[in-house]
């Protein structure tokens, strides 16, 4: 049975505690915006991949506007400006690729995990 297992980034916490597990483990960060449509679409493709290989990698999501400081950090951590929706591929610790509004897709996504 499918259950969806995308895993919301609420606290600086959460956010340091994935950020370490990148050492260990690739993870996916989404960052959504719950007022913006083109997020809304966005986040049917990040649902479709990791419905379909989400046992793959780890796959968290943080709403930049109920989480700012969360968002604020990760851009921070990561050296990449905000932008949302936007998208994080990481291993490491270090961001193999990233991309954001139209241009998430489930086709992208799967291309860049691979």
């Amino acid at each position: 049975m499918y259950m969806e297992t995308i895993k919301e980034l609420t606290t600086l916490e959460d956010w340091r505690d994935v950020w370490k597990r990148s050492m260990d483990s690739r993870i996916l960060v989404y960052k959504h915006s719950t007022t913006c449509m083109i997020s809304a679409r966005a986040f049917k493709h990040v649902k479709t991949f990791q419905k379909l290989e989400g046992d793959k990698i780890d796959c968290y999501m943080v709403k930049v506007i109920e989480s700012r400081r969360v968002s604020n950090e990760i851009a921070k951590d990561t050296n990449i400006p905000h932008k949302s929706p936007q998208i994080l591929f990481i291993e490491n610790q270090q961001i193999l690729w990233n991309t954001s509004h139209w241009k998430i897709t489930e086709h992208h996504i799967s291309e860049a995990v691979r």
